[in-house]
């Protein structure tokens, strides 16, 4: 039976970051992705920002790792010339009532150590957007946004020339644990099925993580380790009126994190979007219903007093792996390494949403110490 050093499940941004950590001229490297191609599911269906690190719990690992990845992936894109612009955030206040929330996240994120975090009054607040409304807002200047694609594209490639092997149209359809690793039985293109024995196993497959889980024998369930699909969608802003936004502006996030509110986000070419939205799914669907434009306009218009409910259009969609039924609180990242369950040199990255496109070369450092710790790079 062929033998290779590390898998890797799922060639999203996480997954191709961790190849690139992981991969090298000594070291047999395999990314098995059953998309044709790289990041086509969570990964380039997202606001493309790079978060400061603000909402996360502090000591948290999303905290940590959004922290050192913000840092890391603005010095990737200039290196490898990613397009990226660190436009600025505003999280406003639009009543009263909203401040002690937002000058909550003030305090926390200076914990985690998000920079240059300044409260602003109303004033300032319409210098830095004339046409935002709000009684105070919290500016990050390190918030930025970057090009996904580009960026899936350049972790691709380096993963490529570092000697990294990707199969595509290839899905991980079976799973078994042996004396020198893992047996993986992959279902490539054509349905034709084979066989080949892994050291060590990345399971970076975010929305199938839980199922990858369950393969190596892990009760995803009491783990909690079950993926909640939750769809966010977009609505693009029309014409004229997207150069009356600036930067990014957000609102104050809703209860439980479950989103961080319908926000409005700019791209590279200067086009808005308000989004995502958050609805628990249970299908992966991602197209976008114009009826819901009307509740992206009633939550929008409290901020952006100018928007009208014609003046918005369908986008598009993605969903997030979350790990947290609803209703309830919202989980940290599970990054772990399964040796006490018997399964040594099973690294397991679950319940990867947001700031993972952020934090996603910072885990890829943090795969790669903990297959060092366990001798097995």
């Amino acid at each position: 039976m062929h033998e290779v050093d590390i898998t890797i499940v799922g060639a999203g941004v996480i997954g191709l970051a961790a190849a690139c950590a992981l991969s090298g001229p000594k070291r047999q490297v395999v990314v098995v992705e059953q998309e044709p191609g790289p990041g086509r599911q969570t990964s380039s269906r997202s606001s493309e920002v790079i978060h400061a690190g603000i909402y996360y719990p502090t000591g948290s690992l999303k905290a940590r790792l959004c922290v050192e990845g913000s840092r890391t992936l603005y010095a990737f894109c200039e290196r490898y010339r990613v397009p990226f612009l660190p436009i600025g955030k505003v999280i406003v206040a639009a009543s009263y009532g909203e401040e002690p929330a937002i000058e909550g996240l003030w305090n926390k994120g200076r914990e985690n150590g998000a920079e240059g975090l300044t409260m602003l009054t109303a004033s300032e607040l319409r210098k830095r957007e004339p046409h935002v409304a709000g009684v105070s807002a919290l500016f990050s200047p390190k918030t930025g946004i970057v090009d996904s694609h580009r960026l899936i594209r350049s972790l691709e490639a380096l993963a490529l020339d570092s000697g990294c092997t990707l199969l595509y149209r290839t899905r991980l359809s079976g799973l078994e644990r042996t004396p020198r690793g893992f047996a993986c039985r992959v279902d490539g293109p054509g349905q034709d099925s084979y066989t080949f024995r892994s050291r060590g196993l990345v399971n970076a497959a975010g929305l199938f993580a839980d199922t990858v889980a369950a393969m190596a024998g892990i009760a995803v369930d009491e783990e909690g380790y079950r993926i909640y699909p939750v769809k966010g969608q977009y609505f693009r802003v029309r014409g004229a009126k997207q150069s009356l936004v600036h930067g990014l502006v957000y609102p104050s996030p809703e209860k439980n994190l479950t989103g961080l509110g319908i926000h409005v986000t700019k791209d590279l070419s200067g086009s808005v979007r308000l989004g995502p939205d958050a609805r628990y799914v249970d299908a992966l669907d991602y197209d976008v219903d114009p009826s819901h434009a009307r509740d992206f306009f009633l939550s929008a218009r409290g901020l952006l007093p100018f928007l009208e409910e014609h003046d918005l259009m369908p986008d598009t969609a993605g969903i997030r792996p979350k790990i947290q039924p609803p209703g309830t609180a919202v989980r940290d990242f599970v990054v772990r390494h399964e040796a006490d369950r018997g399964l040594e040199g099973l690294i397991s990255l679950v319940g990867m949403e947001s700031p993972g496109l952020t934090a996603c070369l910072a885990v890829g450092d943090l795969v790669r110490g903990l297959l060092a710790e366990a001798d097995l790079l």
